[in-house]
């Protein structure tokens, strides 16, 4: 059966291809939401609106979310609000960068 922890576990294998971390490290991921048997929706943003990669990003969320989980029924969302920050990324990431305060 599908659950939330599956399916940030399967997030967390989708990279940014520009950035060497997840689209869950780099805290990009705003919400997941899985209604049984097997649908998942995501809410995703992108470090900047411009991103030429959103389709490739998207695309792969969705397939790490079916390959992970078994889920038939997934959506992938991007959104802008609230607008992405480096203070949202995980610790290991912002000290990667020198965005650590």
């Amino acid at each position: 059966m599908v659950n939330e922890e599956k399916v940030w576990d399967a997030l967390s294998t989708v990279m940014d291809p520009e950035i060497p971390f997840s689209v869950v490290d780099l805290g990009l991921v705003y919400g997941v939401e899985v209604a049984p048997p097997d649908r998942v929706r995501v809410q995703l943003t992108l470090t900047t609106r411009g991103c030429p990669l959103v389709r490739r990003i998207s695309a792969d969320a969705e397939a790490a979310i079916r390959r992970g989980t078994g889920a038939g029924d997934v959506t992938v969302e991007i959104v802008w609000d609230p607008p992405w920050s480096p203070a949202m990324a995980s610790e290991a990431v912002r000290n990667h960068f020198g965005w650590a305060s």
